[in-house]
């Protein structure tokens, strides 16, 4: 259950993020994974997938970085690095 929040707020934050910048879409979300994370691997992409499922981030790429510091402050949860996304800023 821990997982399934801490993965619905990182959908919630990147979701601001594509409002703030006015995406029509996003094409690619960077993710962060510490090295105590539960969610790794193919299990972190499946659980992305069903997490994005009806959102803008529905068909983003998506990049998992590892972390290997058992020790680090976020070692048991995932954050969000960046986005790329299609922006309606600059368009006529």
């Amino acid at each position: 259950m821990h997982e399934e929040a801490m993965l619905k707020d990182v959908v919630r934050k990147a979701e601001e993020v594509a409002r703030r910048e006015e995406a029509v879409r996003v094409t690619r979300v960077r993710l962060w994974v510490g090295a105590r994370c539960h969610l790794a691997g193919p299990e972190l992409k499946a659980h992305w997938d069903y997490a994005v499922q009806g959102t803008i981030l529905s068909g983003a790429e998506v990049e998992i970085e590892t972390s290997n510091d058992p020790n680090h402050p976020n070692a048991e949860t995932v954050l969000l690095r960046s986005l790329d996304v299609d922006s309606k800023k600059g368009r006529s």
